[in-house]
């Protein structure tokens, strides 16, 4: 049974990886509120990840980063303020976690870690400036620590498209709205939470020994085809 660290799995993405780990697996979870269930295998952490310093762990064998942000607004109404913010939350989190926990990442078993960018850092969207240019500096720390650390853990991300999550709820707050969204998608669907769950309990396995420093985009198209 191996142990994980996911930051941020109260809500959304997070919740689902958290519960799909929970299956085999030990899962941590630091985040500033409880998930709304309990498990023999799940301990949890009040914590703040920008403000409050990081529990101290033993052990682990993966990281999952999964605090982010939409902040949709023309580039004339995007403060400076509102850089930083989307910077910091999707960014500097994940550093300070990375640093954080590295040392216990190197001895545990087939280590890896997963972060998250947004298919607007490939795919030019009007009003993503800032959210795009703060996960675009994820995709380079996965490039650059994987690298880095090719002989002692592998790091890749997740870029998804609008998933149905309580963060994406401003952009799928009636059927309307997720009808239009979905149809903008080649493949005509929208994520789930569990879809993206999926791929991060791959990315973490054994079965994804060979892979570092990539980041996968889950867009139903939107990317990749134009039809």
């Amino acid at each position: 049974m191996k142990t994980y660290i996911v930051v941020g799995g109260s809500k959304g993405i997070g919740n689902a990886i958290v519960q799909s780990l929970l299956e085999n697996n030990k899962v941590i979870n630091i985040s500033r509120s409880k998930p709304d269930y309990t498990h023999d295998n799940l301990t949890h952490h009040d914590c703040d990840i920008l403000n409050d310093d990081l529990p101290e762990i033993a052990n682990a064998d993966g990281l999952v980063y999964c605090p982010g942000s939409i902040n949709l607004k023309p580039i004339k109404r995007l403060s400076l303020e509102d850089f930083r913010a989307d910077y910091e939350i999707n960014v500097i989190g994940a550093v300070k976690a990375i640093q954080q926990y590295l040392t216990i990442l190197k001895n545990g078993n087939d280590p890896s870690i997963v972060l998250f960018s947004t298919v607007a850092a490939k795919l030019g969207m009007p009003f993503h400036a800032s959210i795009a240019a703060a996960k675009s500096g994820v995709e380079g720390l996965v490039k650059s620590l994987g690298a880095e650390l090719a002989t002692t853990l592998r790091i890749n991300a997740i870029a998804p498209t609008v998933t149905n999550t309580e963060l994406a709820s401003k952009l799928l707050r009636n059927d309307k709205m997720i009808e239009n969204i979905t149809e903008r998608h080649p493949m005509k669907k929208i994520l789930e939470p569990q879809d993206v769950a999926g791929m991060a309990e791959f990315l973490l396995s054994e079965k994804a020994g060979s892979i570092s420093g990539q980041v996968f985009e889950m867009d139903y198209g939107i990317v990749s085809f134009k039809i």
